[in-house]
């Protein structure tokens, strides 16, 4: 968390030039971390590249906790992560193998069908901590690691669980398929200068930095976090979730208007209550410019509110982008800075707005609101909001 938030702040880019099957070198955001160290080789064998993702997240979420979790009765634990897919990666080798291996079907793995199923890496996560309470993952494209965050928030309310594992994990980085079809839609990113592909609200962008990623929390009602003495990162004060019912994968900024007055409904909170606004940003002309509209009509006369986006550091890490970028935000509570959207060399004056922190961080006195928008295809809208506490 120190490292990502100290990149953020410095504006230093995560973004590599990667080999992609079949189609060359392109930029990508790719994690860097040890698969083995909550996890036999064996198991990830069986599993998927998500999996060990949301495996790895989950174990660090449990020590970050400090929880005795030993003692903690598995049988209330929940595991509810954001997805946009899973199990392509393993998918695309075994078609791969087929194809170099005159399609002999004896190369196909039997452990096809638990890595493609729906849970798988909830399940995973699940077989790994031996928790028994409910877990499933949330197929909400993009807007994924939000979509965690709110339904582990509605199982703690509805009592079916006392401890949630929320968030959103993606495993598109290592799929050649992704950068297929974002190729073909011609929205897929490039620049000589690779650390400057992903470049929302900029005049030049030229589309998506596909990443994979992951983040997950634990999250607990705020009685029992107290009562054990939890280091609290931040409380839940609302969401809101709609959906645009117009389009395969163009925008509504009407929805998004509504979404993020949803979500200040439930947290009782008006649009200059806001902090901080961390845009889903992707780097499309059709995805700035309507989430632009959007953040404008609500937040453009809001002085106390400062505007940013994190793709341009990170690129799109998909399902996990909004627990992601959340993560990103939540040391504002403590050090009163906001980080920038990084790559804005000229501003599409589209996406033009007063509150935008653009490149370099700025420094608030009192941060104590986030609100988190995160999109995804199909038309689904999210927007998570957090408290300091």
């Amino acid at each position: 968390m120190e490292e990502f938030r100290g990149n953020l702040l410095e504006g230093k880019s995560g973004i590599t030039l990667n080999e992609i099957r079949y189609m060359g070198q392109h930029p990508a955001g790719m994690c860097d971390f040890d698969e083995f160290k909550y996890q036999k080789k064996k198991m990830r064998r069986r599993g998927t590249r998500a999996g060990s993702v949301a495996i790895y997240c989950s174990n660090e979420a449990i020590l970050d906790s400090g929880m005795d979790f030993e003692s903690v009765d598995k049988s209330r634990v929940g595991v509810f992560l954001g997805i946009t897919e899973h199990g392509n990666v393993e998918t695309e080798e075994e078609i791969f193998l087929l194809h170099e291996n005159k399609l002999d079907i004896a190369l196909w793995s039997h452990h096809h069908n638990p890595r493609t199923v729906s849970n798988s890496p909830a399940g995973e996560v699940a077989l790994n901590l031996k928790t028994t309470g409910p877990h499933y993952t949330i197929g909400s494209a993009c807007a994924g690691g939000n979509m965690g965050i709110i339904q582990g928030v509605q199982q703690l309310l509805l009592d079916e669980v006392d401890m949630a594992l929320v968030g959103g994990v993606s495993e598109s980085a290592k799929t050649f398929g992704i950068f297929a079809a974002f190729a073909a839609q011609g929205a897929l990113a490039s620049n000589e200068d690779v650390t400057k592909a992903s470049r929302p609200l900029d005049i030049d962008r030229n589309g998506i930095v596909i990443s994979e990623g992951g983040c997950v929390y634990t999250l607990e009602r705020l009685d029992a976090a107290l009562a054990r003495g939890a280091k609290i990162y931040g409380e839940v004060i609302g969401y809101g979730v709609n959906t645009d019912a117009t389009d395969f994968v163009l925008p509504n900024t009407e929805r998004q208007i509504e979404c993020i007055y949803k979500a200040l409904k439930k947290a009782g909170k008006k649009p200059n209550d806001m902090h901080i606004v961390n845009m889903h940003a992707t780097g499309t002309n059709a995805g700035d410019i309507n989430e632009l509209k959007a953040v404008r009509e609500v937040f453009g006369n809001c002085e106390a509110t400062s505007v940013n986006f994190t793709k341009g550091h990170i690129g799109h890490t998909m399902g996990g982008a909004g627990a992601i970028e959340l993560a990103g935000n939540l040391p504002s509570f403590s050090d009163n800075m906001v980080h920038p959207g990084v790559n804005v060399d000229n501003l599409d004056p589209e996406c033009a707005m007063d509150n935008l922190v653009l490149n370099k961080p700025i420094e608030k006195d009192n941060i104590s609101t986030i609100l988190n928008n995160s999109f995804g295809m199909l038309g689904i809208n999210s927007c998570v909001i957090i408290e300091k506490y």
